[in-house]
């Protein structure tokens, strides 16, 4: 390091760009220091850089990383020991701009696949972002040494050299029943697990760490609902599992349903120690549907949903600048289909009225034959028996629904009851006369094909590919919105997105592939060299990733308004 401290003190005090001189490769004792890259301006994005701790210094154990699950785990608890070094670190500027940051992509509530520090048979390396100092523009070179040959330095041995042991295994053991009880549901045909005592509600709409104080109730599961599962390095684990099929959770107003259900939704993660969650599994494939006016879709066969439009338009076939409610939610499962999903969940209250339901006195007001619309509850049940495909639906206003469900659940003030007995009795008792509709099977899925017109990188001669934030991504002159995508839950994802899209884009060689296939191909390799494949920064820093689902990939593809279908 002795040579990155001469380099320093060498431009001190001048010109910023001066600092594009120290990229490159120093060597210390305990570690590599690797600068990828130098801001232009203190006022730009930080400059980026690795270190690399060998395994003969760090001694982790093989063990730690030798499967998929508890390398996740293990990197996941690395980068969250350097952050928690980070903020140990003395704060304040040493600056203009950006100067003295020192960042990690820090991790939620959710323990997700990243690129911020990756561990194997050789190292441990760690995916810093940092603000080179300077007073106006001109370099500070003390405090530059100081950030690069001290803090740095330290952050990095106290968080790979010096972190609780006794923290990591916990955190390893909880990742290996997390992945044990995926396994018992995948074999024994559920697709949600809620365990008891599990505390579901958050602290406030902004914050996702869990609620607490004397008024949390946990969750504790119906006996007739309740299951055993056996896990390792504990007891067994009780608590609810939905079965496959059709399942509704229903209650009054503020009793719980959409906490259930949100939390249901979250179960496709695996999350932290003491986040309240930590044993809620759900259905990897699992996607949240909803309405959603105003989105584009291009060429999606809706007929299972809608047919007969005025003036002949395509429904097997289905584009739209500017989608309804209906259209768009039969746009959102057609879509989650295409990609696989085996599970939907659905909120009545994020739902068109008309796509759910279609009751039997206004079909006796308004003949078929002048509806396009075929309701969701006449399809649910065929979805499952033609394809396998079950839901989870909030249901609080309709009780046509209890006629094609196999379980429902009534949330009473955050306790679930299993009401289904009782709700079959009623729907037989209470006749509505309401006549099914859509015909005897769900109808055909499609799998749709790219044109290498669809992506549009460049933003004049220049190419944009990025994300703002958590919700939107930035593709050449096109913005993509995945506010209403609700299970991408870190921006990091949203950013992974972006260089994904672009990534498909530059490999896209023939146009005879169908989205999902080409999809699986990306995670293949994926799954071969790590997420760094899809970085612009391959080879060097791709520190800010984190790896969506295939569901969430597709859905911003979907979502792209260049998008073009053969």
């Amino acid at each position: 390091m002795k040579h990155l401290q001469e380099r320093l003190r060498q431009i001190d005090k001048r010109g910023y760009k001066a600092y594009k001189s120290i990229q490159g490769t120093y060597k210390d004792r305990d570690f590599t220091l690797h600068i990828d890259y130098v801001q232009p301006d203190p006022f730009a994005n930080p400059s980026r850089i690795r270190v690399e701790v060998p395994k003969k210094v760090a001694q982790y154990n093989k063990e730690w990383y030798d499967s998929p699950h508890r390398k996740i785990a293990f990197e996941d608890f690395i980068t969250r020991e350097i952050s928690k070094e980070i903020k140990k670190e003395k704060k304040g500027r040493r600056g203009s701009g950006k100067s003295g940051l020192i960042l990690i992509d820090s991790p939620g509530q959710e323990i997700l696949n990243r690129t911020s520090a990756k561990v194997d048979d050789n190292k441990i390396e760690i995916r810093l972002s940092l603000g080179l100092p300077a007073k106006g523009r001109r370099i500070i070179s003390s405090e530059a040494i100081k950030m690069l040959c001290t803090n740095i330095p330290n952050i990095v041995r106290s968080g790979v050299l010096k972190f609780n042991k006794d923290d990591l295994i916990k955190q390893l053991k909880l990742i290996d029943q997390q992945h044990a009880i995926r396994e018992f549901l995948k074999e024994n045909d559920y697709v949600s697990f809620i365990a008891n005592n599990s505390i579901l509600p958050r602290k406030s709409g902004i914050s996702n760490r869990p609620l607490e104080g004397n008024n949390v109730i946990p969750f504790i599961s119906p006996k007739s609902l309740e299951i055993e599962i056996p896990i390792p390095h504990s007891e067994p684990i009780k608590g609810m599992a939905i079965p496959k099929g059709v399942s509704l959770i229903v209650g009054g107003g503020y009793n719980g349903k959409s906490t259930v259900l949100k939390a249901i939704e979250r179960g496709i993660y695996n999350h932290i120690l003491g986040d309240g969650r930590e044993y809620v599994i759900t259905e990897s494939s699992a996607f949240k549907i909803r309405a959603e006016d105003g989105r584009r879709v291009e060429k999606v066969n809706i007929s299972p949903f809608i047919s007969k439009l005025p003036f002949g338009k395509d429904t097997e076939r289905f584009s739209s600048e500017d989608a309804s409610g209906s259209t768009s939610q039969a746009a959102n499962i057609m879509e989650a289909l295409e990609v696989q999903s085996k599970l939907l969940l659905i909120d009545e209250d994020t739902s068109a009225t008309n796509f759910m339901i279609r009751d039997g006195r206004m079909q006796e007001l308004v003949a078929k034959d002048k509806e396009p619309i075929t309701p969701f509850i006449d399809k649910v049940r065929q979805l499952y028996e033609d394809y396998g495909v079950s839901t989870i639906l909030v249901i609080g206003g309709s009780g046509d629904y209890f006629d094609v469900a196999d379980n429902i659940i009534m949330m009473d003030e955050y306790k679930p009851i299993d009401v289904t007995e009782k709700a079959k009795s009623i729907s037989e008792r209470l006749d509505n006369k309401r006549i099914k509709e859509g015909g005897g099977s769900f109808g055909d899925l499609s799998n749709r094909i790219l044109s290498k017109h669809s992506f549009k990188p460049f933003k004049g001669r220049k190419k944009k590919v990025a994300n703002k934030g958590l919700h939107t991504i930035i593709y050449g002159r096109d913005s993509i919105e995945l506010s209403f995508v609700e299970q991408v839950i870190d921006s990091s994802q949203t950013n992974a997105i972006a260089y994904m899209i672009d990534y498909i884009a530059s490999n896209l060689n023939d146009e005879r592939t169908p989205i999902n296939a080409l999809i699986d191909k990306l995670y293949s390799e994926i799954d071969k060299n790590g997420l760094d494949v899809v970085s612009p920064y391959y080879g060097q820093h791709p520190g800010n990733l984190a790896l969506p689902r295939k569901q969430e990939l597709a859905s911003a593809i979907n979502r792209l308004r260049s998008l073009k279908v053969k």
